[in-house]
């Protein structure tokens, strides 16, 4: 999804403007920056040959609670901060970011027009259409659009794909880079960078991934959300309250922990002998029962009966023992996904560590990708 956002006010001033109109047709150095609940994350990627990709730098920091809630920016001068400090930290140098919008933020929605309008007559199109899809002023929204291609069965129209978001929202995210002394220069949606990290890997599978349905959990602090894809195309979405703020809520409760220290102990797994049994084990059980409760859903709401490959993505992925328990209740192939993988790694990049780290950095890597899109 191209989604270089344009902001709809009486005089139709563009929010962010095409990469390649500001710097020219060379590819501009570009940072993917992931903005969640649990923290913010960076991506730094290069070109080392052709069709090879280097991981240049990756860096994470925490969020305060609160700070961001169900994908909202409740306190942007804590969320700036933290990008300041993941900026400093990772060692680069570009100040150009790719920003990522959480799906619930942003109704998307493909309709067909006439083919062979122009760039501005889409936009006059396009907005028209927009006024029947979206339940408030366009004035208040920023809207992107997208050609994807001849529409079906009709040679003659063209489908586009629809995006719009509440304008505050969109803003919120340009004045934390701003504020952290970085320039949004892309603004996607956080489901699309995924599919777009996801889509390289796919490729790796025999036959190139055509015709396996893949489907992935990302599951983050509060939410997991869900997207199922068949050669390139999400034919599945959706999304469920669970995420791996449960768990460090039982280990609050069970320790009197402040919540800081017990995401720090679930994350080194300092905690006595009895944490494993008491607490781990159920929240794994939890875990893979929202997993097959989330297939069956699929299974039973679209034409589809199997699942060739299931990826387990987002800080959770990782918890011991998560992988194992859901591969036997799905009878699924299931692996924990890496965005980096065939990837070479610069010098900056401890591999120990990435391992560990590197399902997290979904969207970000994806983020990081529109440098090459």
């Amino acid at each position: 999804m191209q989604a270089n956002w344009k902001q709809r006010t009486s005089g139709d001033l563009p929010l962010m403007q095409n990469i390649g109109a500001l710097l020219g047709t060379k590819r501009p150095p570009l940072i993917g920056l992931d903005i969640s609940t649990s923290g913010v994350r960076l991506v730094e990627l290069a070109e080392a040959g052709k069709n090879e990709l280097r991981l240049e730098r990756y860096a994470s920091e925490p969020l305060p609670r609160g700070a961001v809630v169900d994908g909202n920016i409740e306190n942007i001068d804590q969320v700036s901060e933290a990008v300041r400090r993941v900026w400093k930290k990772s060692g680069t140098r570009i100040k150009q970011v790719a920003l990522g919008m959480p799906p619930a933020s942003v109704i998307t929605k493909k309709i067909i027009l006439p083919n062979g309008l122009s760039e501005d007559q889409l936009e006059v199109q396009v907005e028209s259409e927009a006024s029947q899809y979206i339940p408030f002023a366009l004035d208040e929204v920023s809207l992107d659009f997208d050609v994807i291609g001849v529409a079906p069965n009709s040679p003659d129209d063209v489908e586009v794909m629809l995006a719009a978001s509440r304008r505050e929202k969109v803003e919120d995210r340009v004045a934390i880079a701003e504020a952290a002394g970085l320039k949004a220069v892309v603004m996607d949606i956080e489901s699309y960078a995924a599919r777009a990290a996801i889509d390289r890997i796919t490729a790796m599978m025999p036959g190139g991934g055509v015709g396996q349905v893949v489907a992935l959990f990302q599951i983050g602090a509060q939410v997991t959300h869900i997207s199922v894809m068949l050669d390139g195309q999400t034919i599945y979405e959706r999304e469920q309250p669970f995420g791996g703020n449960q768990l460090t809520q039982d280990i609050v409760r069970a320790y009197g922990l402040p919540f800081e220290d017990a995401e720090a102990r679930k994350k080194s797994g300092d905690l006595d002998p009895g944490y494993e049994n008491d607490l781990l084990n159920p929240f794994l059980e939890s875990a893979a029962m929202e997993v097959t409760r989330a297939i069956q859903f699929f299974f039973t709401s679209t034409p589809y009966t199997k699942v060739d490959q299931l990826f387990l993505a987002g800080g959770c992925a990782v918890i011991p023992g998560l992988l194992e328990i859901v591969a036997n209740r799905t009878k699924i192939s299931t692996t924990v996904v890496s965005p980096f993988k065939g990837m070479q790694l610069s010098t900056n990049v401890r591999e120990k560590q990435l391992r560990q780290e590197a399902p997290a950095y979904l969207v970000a890597c994806g983020l990081a990708l529109r440098r090459f899109g």
